[in-house]
């Protein structure tokens, strides 16, 4: 199962990034494919934050519209969400210490660890931080 990490989802959705079409066109065949795929909840968090944040995007994204873009992606049949349960600190923390992260990087560590837990086989994301978490696999689908 494939896993999309914040970044390429505001992509997708913001079309003012240089990025939006190819990510919204990865996201669109993902989600509209029979298989599995999935998003963390931190992520889906995580896009609302920065998509309506004035400071990031002028203007932002408002409200009722980002809030309609994660319905539509939960909508997908083939959607799994990826939260928090038995066994996460364990592997969070494991994750934290392979990776020797601290700060604002545990955020990152909470993806990966989610990622682990549910046997994620590929997280897309053109967050290159992510390269510290050895566990797992990385992929940015728009630099193909």
């Amino acid at each position: 199962m494939i896993a999309i990490d914040t970044n390429i989802l505001v992509y997708a959705h913001r079309e003012d990034n240089p990025f939006h079409a190819a990510a919204f066109a990865r996201v669109r065949e993902i989600a509209e494919s029979p298989k599995a795929w999935a998003i963390p909840w931190p992520c889906l968090h995580e896009f609302l934050a920065i998509v309506t944040h004035p400071r990031i995007y002028d203007p932002p994204s408002p409200l009722e519209i980002a809030i309609d873009q994660v319905s539509a992606w939960l909508e997908s049949p083939s959607l799994v969400t990826l939260g928090e349960g038995p066994g996460h600190w364990q592997t969070l923390q494991a994750v934290i210490v392979a990776g020797k992260v601290i700060g604002p990087r545990i955020h990152d560590a909470r993806i990966a660890a989610l990622c682990i837990q549910y046997d994620i086989r590929e997280l897309w994301s053109a967050d290159r931080d992510f390269s510290r978490f050895r566990n797992l696999q990385v992929r940015n689908p728009l630099a193909d």
